[in-house]
């Protein structure tokens, strides 16, 4: 049996806000795997199913992020479950909009819901990291987690979604690498502008100064062929007659 938790806030207030992609991760997998309806559990809400033959708990906490290891910790002990069995999906502003990076343990990043989860459960879970970009200023951080995705994040947003509920299994397997490998195909082509590439602009060509095109082209001088001067230049240059 393994535990799989997704972060976020609770109430219709922060339902699309960039800090509850970790709730919309985990109702993009019970959707996709045609997990129990949810019900209240563990001051969650939780929802049991299958993936790769293994039995999943989804779990979403409702104690607010802060508080979210009180959630997540209740359920670990009442499974019976090291910190090892459990997967976290949750927002990380220090990767690009739409970048999913899988690691197990590490600190908490400043995440207050993986701070609270490292006090209840310790460090030797699996994180899910999914990128929500980051504002550029430290003073808007807040803002930024705490604002609703935007209309033109959808395109990537829902991609990204789909591709994690559609490729949940290879987490539930260990195979993290081809986790992320197939969230990084699937959006490639989202992420990235068309028609650009690395290769650099072609050089202009060379262009003349303005002197030097208006300068007539002179026909080359013709050099005597008989008297003195003739003479004297076949001494000094050697030529023959």
């Amino acid at each position: 049996m393994l535990l799989f938790a997704g972060l976020g806030n609770p109430g219709a207030k922060y339902a699309d806000n960039r800090h509850n992609v970790g709730f919309m991760a985990a109702d993009a997998i019970a959707r996709r795997h045609s997990f129990s309806p949810w019900s209240k559990k563990f001051q969650g809400l939780i929802a049991e199913g299958t993936l790769a033959g293994e039995k999943i708990i989804l779990i979403k906490p409702q104690t607010f992020m802060n508080l979210s290891g009180q959630s997540v910790g209740e359920a670990l002990r009442f499974y019976k479950l090291e910190a090892s069995a459990l997967t976290v999906f949750y927002d990380e502003i220090d990767l690009a909009a739409g970048k999913v990076r899988v690691k197990v343990g590490g600190g908490s990043g400043g995440h207050n819901g993986i701070r609270s989860l490292e006090q209840h459960v310790g460090k030797g879970f699996r994180r899910v990291r999914i990128g929500v970009g980051h504002p550029g200023i430290k003073e808007m951080v807040h803002g930024h987690v705490l604002g609703d995705f935007a209309k033109s994040d959808r395109e990537w947003l829902d991609v990204l979604l789909d591709t994690i509920a559609d490729d949940a299994e290879l987490l539930a397997k260990g195979d993290d690498n081809s986790f992320m490998n197939r969230v990084t195909l699937a959006l490639r082509d989202k992420l990235t502008p068309t028609g650009e590439d690395d290769r650099p602009p072609p050089k202009a060509p060379k262009v003349q100064s303005h002197v030097r095109q208006a300068r007539p082209q002179l026909p080359a001088a013709k050099l005597p062929e008989t008297g003195p001067m003739a003479a004297m230049l076949k001494k000094l240059f050697g030529g023959k007659g």
